[in-house]
C-alpha cells in the first residue's frame, strides 16, 4: 500500500466518479482505475460497488476512508515536521548557565530567542562553568553560558588582568556581558549609607559566602581579591546560590559579595554598593562548538 493509492482513493471517494476524480489527479481513467483495484487487491476487501448502476462506497470503504484520511493528514504533518527541523523551527535546545547570568542577560537571549522560535524545546539548566566545559566537549549539551574568563589579583594574569580557563579546543565563545563585583549588605549595615565601598572596609565583618563545592572558581577568586586587599574574610554562614546569600545577608547574618547584576531585593532589607578597587570585571561569554550541526543551534546563534 502506497501513499500515492491512499490519496487517489481518497479523490475517488470525495467525487464518487472516477471520471472526475481522474481529472483531479491528472491521471487516465484506466490508470486510476487500476490503483483502485491494485488497492483493494493488497487490501482484500472490497471498496467500492456498483448498486443499480450507482457507484457507491462499501461499508470496509467507509471505515478505511477515515483511517486513509487520517494518516495522509500524518504523512503531510511529518514532512512539514521534517521540513521545519531542518529550518531550525523544530527541535531541542540544550542550554546551560551560570547562575550569576539568571539575573539579566539569561532572560534578554531566552526572551528574544522563544520569541523568534517558540516551539523548539528549552532544555536548561543551571551548571558551573567548569561542567559546562565539560559537557560542551562531550557534545552533551549544545550551548554554554559561563564565565571563562575569571579575574585573578596575582601574577600570571592577561594584560585585562584575567586568567583564562582553558576551554576544550575547537569552541567557539562569545561576550555578552562584563560584570563587577559588587558588596551586598544589610540595609541596617553602618556602611550601607555610602556609595562606594573599600574592599578592606570589609576586612571585620562576618561574611556570607559561596560554598566552595557549588563554585570553586568564583569562591577562590573573590577570596584571593580579598587577600590582596588585606584580609582573610571571615565565612560565618555558607550557601550554594545567590537567592540564598542575599536573603541570609538580609537576614544580618553578615556581609557578602557577588557578581553583578544582583537579584532583585528588598531596598529596605539588603543593598547592593559599587566597589572602589580597581577590580578586573567578569566576563560572561556564550560556548558552542563549531563542529555541531544542529539547526536549532544555529537559529539560537542568529538571534544572538
Amino acid at each position: 500500500m502506497e501513499l500515492r493509492q491512499l490519496r487517489s482513493f481518497v479523490v475517488v471517494a470525495e467525487e464518487m466518479n472516477v471520471g472526475r476524480a481522474a481529472t483531479r489527479l491528472h491521471l487516465t481513467q484506466p490508470s486510476l482505475s487500476r490503483q483502485i483495484a491494485a488497492l483493494e487487491h493488497d487490501l482484500g476487501v472490497e471498496l467500492f460497488a456498483r448498486v443499480r448502476r450507482r457507484f457507491v462506497m462499501t461499508a470496509a470503504g467507509e471505515t478505511f476512508l477515515a483511517e486513509a484520511k487520517d494518516l495522509l493528514r500524518r504523512a503531510d504533518e511529518a514532512v512539514r515536521a521534517a521540513q521545519r527541523t531542518q529550518r531550525g523551527e523544530l527541535g531541542t535546545l540544550r542550554f546551560r548557565f551560570v547562575q550569576s547570568a539568571t539575573f539579566e542577560v539569561l532572560p534578554r537571549i531566552l526572551g528574544a530567542f522563544r520569541a523568534a522560535y517558540p516551539e523548539v524545546v528549552l532544555d536548561l539548566e543551571s551548571l558551573t562553568t567548569l561542567r559546562q566545559t565539560e559537557a560542551l566537549r562531550d557534545g552533551q549539551i549544545d550551548v554554554g553560558l559561563l564565565r571563562p574568563n575569571t579575574p585573578a589579583a596575582g601574577a600570571g594574569t592577561s594584560p585585562r588582568g584575567t586568567a583564562v580557563v582553558q576551554l576544550a579546543p575547537g569552541l567557539a565563545s562569545r561576550v555578552v556581558s562584563s560584570d563587577p563585583l559588587v558588596a551586598v549588605l544589610p540595609a541596617r549595615h553602618r556602611l550601607a549609607k555610602r556609595k562606594r565601598l573599600r574592599l578592606a572596609e570589609l576586612a571585620d565583618e562576618p561574611f556570607v559566602f559561596y560554598s566552595r563545592s557549588s563554585g570553586p572558581a568564583v569562591h577562590d577568586t573573590i577570596v584571593s581579591f580579598c587577600r590582596a586587599a588585606g584580609f582573610t574574610p571571615r565565612v560565618e554562614q555558607e550557601a550554594a546560590d545567590v537567592q540564598t546569600i542575599v536573603s541570609l545577608v538580609a537576614a544580618g547574618l553578615g556581609v557578602s559579595l557577588l557578581i553583578s547584576p544582583t537579584p532583585p531585593s528588598n531596598p529596605d532589607a539588603v543593598v547592593y554598593r559599587e566597589l572602589s578597587d580597581d577590580l578586573p570585571p567578569w566576563q560572561l561569554s556564550v560556548v558552542w562548538s563549531p563542529d555541531n550541526r544542529s539547526p536549532v543551534l544555529a537559529r539560537f546563534l542568529e538571534v544572538l
